[in-house]
């Protein structure tokens, strides 16, 4: 199944945080979401795709737009990660059960892991832009990303 398109409501899928608390559709709703799956953390390309969109955070608060990291990782590896990096965008798990939310938006990629890819919810939790790379070693840059925004949340 490819990502989910735009137009499609984000379907019912739970992802674990940091502080032992469930991201789940709900937590999209109320404002604008860039859920930004990536493959494994401290995986070369995926330290230098948040380190990229990490300058764009403040404008997307300005905004209401929320950006989170998704990996198959446990929640322990993924806090290391952020911690290491120094990026803000909060990070969500995966990894109980493996994999169901990556494959719930269509970016589980056959070797049991996300795919590298970008969703983004308006406030309702429907699909607004949506993007997936042709392999996991692929950097959608920041400028992709902005494009993305732009085509999702016009001002």
């Amino acid at each position: 199944m490819p990502v989910l398109p735009p137009g499609s409501p984000a379907p019912s899928f739970s992802l674990g945080r940091a502080d032992g608390e469930r991201f789940t559709r709900e937590s999209l709703m109320g404002h604008g979401s860039i859920l930004v799956f990536y493959p494994f953390a401290f995986s070369p390309v995926c330290t230098d795709q948040l380190q990229l969109y990490e300058p764009l955070l403040e404008e997307l608060s300005g905004r209401s737009i929320w950006m989170y990291g998704v990996s198959c990782d446990a929640t322990w590896s993924q806090t290391a990660f952020r911690e290491k990096l120094g990026v803000s965008s909060e990070q969500l798990s995966d990894f109980e059960p493996k994999g169901a939310a990556s494959e719930a938006f269509g970016v589980l990629h056959p070797g049991g892991f996300s795919q590298r890819a970008i969703v983004m919810t308006d406030a309702d939790g429907v699909v607004r832009w949506s993007y997936e790379a042709d392999s996991p070693g692929e950097l959608p840059g920041a400028d992709l990303l902005a494009r993305g925004v732009e085509a999702a949340f016009p001002r």
